[in-house]
């Protein structure tokens, strides 16, 4: 199973809508997933093993990360989106 194939396995949430904003990082060349740097890509790996909830929190009511780490990713993932400001 390919790196891309591996995440976008486990991009599967309880939501539609995490389900979109996730794989549509991962399909975004320009800006998404294939544009971080080895760290990001570790973050990345790191929030999708957050609970749903806070994702939700994150990613579509636009609620900050306490953890540092994952505010660049969250704000990327948004703006890929087109939900940041």
């Amino acid at each position: 199973m390919s790196e891309l194939s591996r995440l976008r396995w486990r991009c599967r949430r309880g939501t539609t809508e995490l389900d979109r904003l996730l794989n549509r990082f991962l399909d975004s060349n320009e800006h998404g997933y294939a544009a971080l740097d080895a760290a990001g890509r570790a973050n990345f790996e790191r929030l999708l093993v957050c609970e749903d909830d806070l994702l939700i929190d994150w990613l579509l009511s636009g609620y900050v990360p306490k953890e540092g780490e994952f505010a660049d990713i969250v704000q990327r993932i948004r703006a890929v989106s087109g939900l940041s400001a």
